[in-house]
């Protein structure tokens, strides 16, 4: 046997974007194939951003929602892991285009980029009315929250105060109620013993949606049962009313003018610009419009999985953005691409849709199996149960779920921490 027939192939370069939950699940689901694996990520952590708001409202700790990419593949020799940012994808030449100007070839490409805040059209908003979709995002949202009352506790001025204790939310998706309930029991269960000069249990926490209804995505008697539990732990909900104007002194919706210091943003979300970089079709949001086998039109060699992409289920209902949806993407694609190795095709990615789930408040939710509907204290307990089954290590599980139960069991939140600067900064 000559040299040149004893060396090895060369292994199908597969390069991912994105550790979230999609492009985590293709790597994991590759193990064993015959290939050699690039996980590209701006952030050097996998995040569970279904547990977000809950670091925004100190009821977990940062560490119990992360995990280090690194250590996720510490045992796997064939995938590679970079810190870099994607600024562009060079389709004939088969690269992948980095910042500071590298540049990584690939075979097969899978695109999981996530999403973004989208303002509707007023960038200018961000600043004044922050989202929630990273770490960072959390954080700061957290440190906001926390400096209203703490400022508040040392205003003379009762209308500077008022402002100061008031929090809106713009968007009753399951992220804008769930941060309106959350904040609400915040205010009325765990902080009222720690103040002198202020009643928090007066704060306003005030859920602005446009459209007709809360949790529009949930059949119509749970949304109608969510409703009604906002506004029993203190929620003010205001449908049907766009929000027109943000700033530093509050929002104006429906031509009402309200001041507020802390303004959330839970209204929209617009994708990557994967779609851009290709030059491929996209929805109003950006995602990209994936062919049955989630590759991108002209591209087969390009996949593109999770909040990226707009795909119907089998219903004719676009593929929702959420976790189960991208972990069903991520192995879909990765079977295709052991598949395509072996010679083989696949049928067409089928969505199986597992159920909503939205947390209302600290005991009750709501979870729409389809014919079965769940609301209530018994629905918080299943959520609660999915949401740490979904977590990474024993660790978390337990650490989120001892957290769960003090909460549960005595109203305190013990990651109540400000940071990123010193007092006098709000903004």
């Amino acid at each position: 046997m000559t040299t040149e027939q004893a060396r090895p192939a060369t292994p199908h370069r597969v390069v991912i974007v994105g550790a979230g939950f999609g492009g985590l699940e293709a790597a994991h689901r590759l193990d064993g194939a015959p290939v050699s694996i690039t996980l590209l990520d701006r952030r050097n952590h996998h995040l569970f951003q279904p547990l977000l708001y809950q670091v925004a409202t100190a009821s977990l700790a940062t560490s119990e929602i992360a995990w280090p990419i690194r250590y996720l593949l510490r045992d796997r020799p064939e995938v590679t892991t970079l810190f870099a940012t994607v600024t562009g994808v060079d389709p004939a030449e088969k690269r992948v285009l980095l910042d500071e100007g590298g540049a990584l070839p690939y075979d097969t490409l899978i695109l999981a980029t996530g999403v973004r805040h989208a303002y509707f059209g007023h960038d200018e908003w961000e600043p004044f009315a922050p989202g929630l979709k990273t770490l960072e995002d959390a954080t700061t949202l957290r440190r906001r929250i926390l400096v209203a009352f703490e400022r508040a506790e040392r205003e003379t001025d009762p209308q500077r105060r008022a402002a100061l204790l008031t929090f809106v939310i713009i968007g009753a998706g399951p992220t804008g109620v769930e941060l309106a309930g959350t904040i609400a029991e915040l205010a009325q269960d765990t902080l009222p013993p720690d103040f002198r000069n202020i009643d928090t249990q007066k704060a306003r926490v005030v859920l602005i949606e446009a459209g007709p209804r809360v949790l529009a995505g949930f059949a119509d008697d749970l949304s109608a049962y969510a409703l009604h539990s906002l506004e029993r732990i203190g929620v003010e909900v205001v449908l049907n009313q766009a929000v027109t104007e943000c700033s530093a002194d509050g929002v104006v919706y429906g031509g009402h003018s309200l001041q507020s210091k802390t303004l959330i943003w839970a209204a929209g979300v617009r994708a990557s610009p994967a779609a851009e970089w290709l030059g491929a079709p996209a929805d109003r949001a950006g995602r990209l419009r994936v062919l049955p086998d989630l590759s991108v039109p002209g591209h087969p060699d390009i996949f593109a999985i999770g909040d990226t992409v707009a795909i119907a289920g089998p219903d004719g209902q676009p593929v929702p953005g959420i976790a189960p949806a991208a972990k069903q993407q991520g192995r879909y694609v990765a079977d295709t691409i052991k598949a395509r190795l072996k010679g083989a095709t696949m049928a067409p990615f089928r969505y199986q849709h597992a159920g909503s789930l939205a947390q209302i408040g600290k005991r009750l939710a709501v979870i729409d199996f389809g014919r079965i509907k769940l609301r209530g204290t018994i629905a918080w307990w299943i959520w609660g149960i999915a949401h740490i089954y979904f977590l990474i290590g024993l660790r978390n599980r337990l650490s989120v779920a001892m957290s769960w139960l003090w909460i549960h069991a005595r109203n305190q939140r013990a990651a109540r921490l400000i940071t990123q600067g010193s007092s006098k900064v709000v903004r």
